[in-house]
């Protein structure tokens, strides 16, 4: 039996399992594929391991729905560091090491937590309007007029599949420019479907708004599970101390149990 909990952060929704001990197999890529498997599993976009680090509070240790290691993952950064808080590892604010490096956080309260991201000083321009920037994970951002209407699986899959990105991939948000902020729709690699919110996309389309001069800091961003607020500094065109603000809440906690005790 393995001891789990289930979070969502604006609907992005995540296995956490406190493994502080070190005892889950990380390279059983079938078990956490099962785990977050919808309709065989618990269900959710990732699931994520607490793990103890020296020198950090602790280390996020992150895996896609697919089952394979990912790149950071900005609202499972949040929901982590609100299940340290309820573990009291960590208090109102915390330092810890994620696959892109050292992140800081802050602790409003358990259902509110501020994740600082990495630094961003390349973006790319595609087109007329499309943009390529990395958060921690690669985004690709897609300007819309109307994302509501958009069959996002379809368009961002063309993008995704494309030449240039199809083996190691890309995560493709489709953005719109609101009278309050951005409202956004992503299409994450590794979950290969839509997802009701993504931090570092969320992030990235906060930076892209900026590039695109339709908002300065602060920016809200409205995804489809929930708002989220981005805040950064800027010069030229290298924007740093880049925080995301957002909700986060645990759904329920219980026992995966492992057949054959794997």
């Amino acid at each position: 039996m393995i001891p789990f909990y289930k979070y969502h952060g604006a609907g992005n929704d995540f296995v956490i399992i406190d493994d502080r001990e070190s005892r889950f197999d990380t390279s059983d890529v079938e078990l956490i594929s099962k785990m977050c498997n919808r309709h065989f599993g618990i269900g959710a976009d990732g699931l994520m391991l607490l793990r103890e680090i020296n020198g950090y509070d602790f280390e996020m240790v992150y895996f896609n729905s697919d089952g394979r290691p990912s790149s950071m993952c900005g609202n499972g950064g949040r929901c982590l560091v609100s299940f340290a808080a309820k573990l009291g590892v960590v208090s109102s604010e915390c330092k810890f090491m994620a696959v892109d490096g050292e992140h800081k956080a802050v602790v409003h309260s358990q259902d509110d937590i501020s994740l600082e991201m990495i630094d961003v000083d390349q973006i790319e321009n595609i087109g007329k309007s499309d943009l390529l920037l990395n958060t921690g994970s690669p985004h690709y951002i897609v300007v819309s007029d109307d994302v509501d209407s958009i069959d996002l699986v379809t368009e961002a899959r063309k993008i995704r599949y494309s030449d240039r990105f199809k083996e190691v991939g890309v995560n493709v948000n489709f953005i719109q420019r609101t009278s309050d902020g951005i409202q956004i729709r992503t299409y994450e690699r590794g979950v290969e479907a839509e997802t009701l919110a993504c931090g570092t996309g969320v992030t990235a389309a906060a930076i892209a708004s900026h590039e695109l001069g339709w908002f300065e800091s602060p920016v809200t961003v409205n995804a489809v599970g929930g708002k989220l607020n981005v805040s950064f500094d800027v010069k030229g065109h290298t924007f740093f101390n880049v925080w995301k603000r957002g909700p986060v809440e645990l759904v329920f906690e219980g026992q995966y149990f492992v057949e054959g005790g794997k």
